[in-house]
């Protein structure tokens, strides 16, 4: 089980990434130049009322969004792994999906935040720092 803290300290430890707090809900968000790779992200009131039209609630727990390659990659993680990743019509076209911290692990985790700080950086930044990590 993951918090927002060590979404915070993985995020963090990534080349160029910055937290920002404010915005619209006030909360937390990691962010590179390129924009926001992972927030934490509650419910709005449109939200739950789309939600409950579809027969679906907002889960307990901390929520994060976070950044993916695109629409399709966001689709096929809802898909594989429903207990841990799950989207909202807020969300519809857009390359993100939500997240539980209480079903993600830290190895995941870590993963899957590299992977959105990815998309949002130069490629020859996430190449050097991939290969320095022996993840190429």
């Amino acid at each position: 089980m993951a918090t927002v803290e060590d979404v915070r300290r993985i995020a963090l430890a990534l080349p160029g990434v910055v937290e920002r707090v404010g915005g619209h809900s006030h909360a937390p968000a990691w962010r590179v130049a390129r924009g926001d790779l992972a927030w934490v992200r509650g419910p709005t009131g449109r939200d739950l009322e789309q939600l409950a039209g579809l027969g679906r609630s907002w889960p307990d727990g901390e929520v994060i969004g976070l950044r993916v390659g695109s629409t399709e990659e966001a689709a096929a993680l809802v898909q594989a792994e429903p207990e841990t990743f799950f989207t909202i019509p807020h969300f519809d076209g857009y390359p993100a999906v939500l997240v539980r911290l209480d079903r993600i692990d830290l190895d995941y985790l870590s993963e899957v935040l590299v992977d959105a700080w990815v998309t949002r950086v130069p490629q020859r930044v996430a190449h050097a720092w991939l290969a320095e990590h022996g993840l190429t």
